[in-house]
């Protein structure tokens, strides 16, 4: 098998008696390294950063499974490995008190306007005290709205309830009353008109490439901040940037991007603009169950057996599990 980056655990911890290949650089294999790789290959440990599509996988005859070291898996043509027999995997439930987390450190630093502070305390000499600087949002009594409503967006509501937030959500799918962590439902435009911080945990698909446009952005409430550590693509960066010039946006806190790794310019320099390079997941904990998920999904796949992890509807359509 072939892992395309190194990880927090030794592979054969999970995977003995299976010879493992790591990809040692720090950046990701290009495409045609990576089907030089798999062409020989019953497995492949994937980052969202590799294109798994058809070309890759008619490369790779001998391939079993795929296991993408993510919970989300848009970087995998689901029904190119389906018609050809392949399973393909995730890391659900591994990632989500990491990543809950990270939101509510860009909420607060974009809610308190801390780069700002920050930058003013560094240079060694910040002035008088004064009772109109840096003035931000207090979070207790304010609304959020949480664009997505599983187990991640769950988790940001149970934090912004210790907060005294007021929350609510949309969500595609219904919500239990007993699963919706103290907030309310709502509908999209309910959500853009009403919230002052509005927090995305969906998941890219066609819907939500791109939901958060010119046009979306301008029936947010005005001078509310946007937080994004889903999917990059669902907002609109240049969109983004107009919102943020006009003052019809206060502020913004990103964890991913619209062209991953590149952060639109408009962005980089604005003190009103929290960025960090997609580290949602990025705890040793958290981190290593996704590894070791994704490698006893592969172990579940060689051993002839179906995988605990795979990821909804991508059952393969030659499966050879007993």
């Amino acid at each position: 098998m072939f892992v395309t980056r190194q990880l927090p655990v030794d592979p054969a911890e999970v995977l003995e008696g299976h010879r493992v290949e790591v990809w040692p650089d720090p950046g990701p294999p290009s495409a045609a390294v990576l089907r030089e790789r798999a062409a020989e290959c019953d497995a492949l440990l994937t980052l969202l950063s590799d294109r798994v599509d058809a070309s890759l996988l008619d490369a790779a005859p001998r391939l079993q499974v795929v296991a993408n070291y993510a919970v989300g898996f848009d970087n995998i043509d689901l029904q190119a490995a389906r018609t050809r027999g392949i399973w393909v995997t995730h890391t659900p439930g591994t990632l989500t008190d990491a990543t809950a987390d990270l939101t509510f450190t860009l909420l607060l630093a974009v809610a308190r306007r801390l780069p700002e502070a920050e930058a003013d305390a560094r240079t060694g000499d910040f002035g008088h005290w004064s009772p109109t600087a840096f003035l931000g949002l207090e979070l207790a009594g304010a609304r959020l709205g949480i664009l997505g409503f599983g187990a991640i967006g769950r988790a940001v509501a149970r934090r912004a309830r210790g907060f005294g937030m007021k929350v609510r959500y949309s969500s595609r799918s219904p919500i239990p009353p007993g699963e919706r962590e103290g907030a309310e439902p709502a509908d999209f435009d309910e959500l853009l008109a009403t919230s002052d911080v509005i927090s995305i945990h969906a998941p890219l698909t066609e819907s939500t490439r791109g939901l958060f446009d010119a046009a979306a952005l301008a029936r947010m409430k005005s001078g509310a901040r946007l937080i994004n550590t889903a999917r990059g693509p669902i907002v609109d960066e240049s969109a983004l940037v107009a919102a943020l010039e006009s003052g019809q946006l206060a502020g913004a806190g990103l964890d991913v991007f619209e062209d991953e790794p590149r952060v639109h310019p408009g962005l980089v320099g604005r003190s009103d603009v929290v960025l960090t390079p997609h580290i949602g997941s990025a705890t040793t904990e958290a981190r290593r169950r996704m590894a070791r998920k994704a490698l006893r999904n592969i172990a579940a796949v060689l051993d002839g057996r179906e995988p605990p992890d795979p990821i909804p509807g991508s059952h393969p359509q030659r499966a050879t599990t007993p």
